[in-house]
C-alpha cells in the first residue's frame, strides 16, 4: 500500500512538471490563434527557446539569464513567423514548417559549433525547485504558469485588447470597418506566443533537464496544439488539457521502469494527440479568419 501511493505521489507531481512547458506552449498558442495566424510553428519556437534558454545560461553560468535569452529567442523565432504572414502575406502553413525546420537546423549545427556535438551540449546549473505543501519540491515555474493562464483568460476576455483580438481573429474586415489595427493587433500576438513558446521551452533545457538536446521538445509544439482545441481555445481549458497530457507523459516516463517495451509506452502521448485531432476537432470552432489573410 505504501509503494502503492508512493508511485501515486510520484505520478502526480511528475504529472504537474510536464504540464508545465505544454501550459506555456499552448497559450502562446492560443493568442496566435486567436490573432488568426496558424500556430504550426509553436514546435520551432520552443526549440528554439530551449536551445536559447541553455546557451545563455552556458554563457552567464545564471539559469535566471539563460531564461530571459529562451524567452528572447521564442520571440525572434515567433517575429519571423509573424513578418512572413502579416506583412508578406505568406501561406501560414507553409511559413510554420519553414519556421519548424529553420529552428531544427539552426540548433543542431550550433549545437556542433558551440559545443562540439550533434547531440547535447554540456551539464548545465538549472533553476532551483521550491518546495510547496501540496505538490512537494516543484519548479517556481508552476507557479508562474498559473499565473499566466489567470492573466491570459483576463486579457482575452476582460480588456479592451483581448476584444480586439478575438474580432480579428473571427472578422478582420469588420475589426478594419470601425478602425481597429489589425497588423499591430496580431504582432502583439505573436510576440506574446514568442514570450511563452520561449519559456516553455526554456524549462526543457535548464529546468526539466540540466542541458539542451537536440530535438528535446519531441513533438511537444504539436501537442500544444492540440490541447488548444481540446481547451476551445480558452486558457482556463488548456490548463485542464495540459494536465491531461502530462499525466499522459508522466505515465510513460514511469512505465519505462516495468516490463513493458519502452518504444510502445512512449507512443502513450502521442496517441492520445491523435484522439483529440480526430474526434475533438469537429466539435471545436477554430477562429473564423484563421490562416486567412487579408489587406488593410
Amino acid at each position: 500500500m505504501g509503494s502503492f501511493i508512493s508511485v501515486l505521489e510520484m505520478l502526480l507531481l511528475a504529472t504537474f512538471r510536464m504540464s508545465i512547458p505544454l501550459t506555456l506552449v499552448a497559450l502562446g498558442g492560443i493568442f496566435s490563434a486567436r490573432a488568426g495566424i496558424v500556430a504550426l510553428g509553436l514546435e520551432g519556437i520552443m526549440l528554439g527557446g530551449a536551445f536559447g534558454a541553455a546557451y545563455g545560461t552556458y554563457l552567464t553560468s545564471n539559469p535566471y539569464l539563460g531564461l530571459l535569452s529562451g524567452i528572447l529567442v521564442g520571440i525572434f523565432f515567433a517575429m519571423i513567423h509573424g513578418v512572413l504572414c502579416i506583412k508578406y502575406k505568406i501561406d501560414q502553413v507553409i511559413s510554420s514548417i519553414g519556421l519548424n525546420l529553420l529552428s531544427q537546423g539552426l540548433t543542431t549545427l550550433l549545437l556542433q559549433i558551440i559545443w562540439g556535438n550533434r547531440g547535447k551540449s554540456v551539464m548545465l546549473p538549472r533553476i532551483k525547485s521550491i518546495a510547496l505543501p501540496i505538490f512537494g519540491d516543484i519548479s517556481p515555474l508552476f507557479i508562474i504558469t498559473i499565473v499566466f493562464v489567470i492573466l491570459s483568460w483576463v486579457v482575452i476576455y476582460n480588456t479592451k485588447y483581448g476584444l480586439h483580438l478575438r474580432m480579428v481573429g473571427e472578422h478582420p474586415e469588420a475589426a478594419l470597418s470601425v478602425g481597429i489595427k489589425v497588423g499591430r493587433v496580431k504582432y502583439i500576438a505573436m510576440l506574446v506566443t514568442g514570450f511563452l513558446g520561449g519559456l516553455g521551452g526554456a524549462y526543457l533545457s535548464i529546468d526539466h533537464l540540466n542541458m539542451f538536446v537536440r530535438n528535446m521538445t519531441a513533438g511537444r509544439g504539436f501537442i500544444a496544439l492540440a490541447i488548444d482545441i481540446l481547451g476551445r481555445y480558452n486558457p482556463i481549458g488548456v490548463f485542464f488539457g495540459s494536465i491531461l497530457f502530462g499525466f499522459t507523459d508522466a505515465l510513460q516516463m514511469i512505465l519505462q521502469n516495468d516490463k513493458i517495451p519502452g518504444q510502445i509506452v512512449q507512443t502513450i502521448p502521442y496517441i492520445v494527440t491523435l484522439f483529440v485531432i480526430v474526434f475533438a476537432v469537429k466539435y471545436v470552432k477554430a477562429p473564423a479568419a484563421m490562416g486567412k489573410n487579408i489587406e488593410e
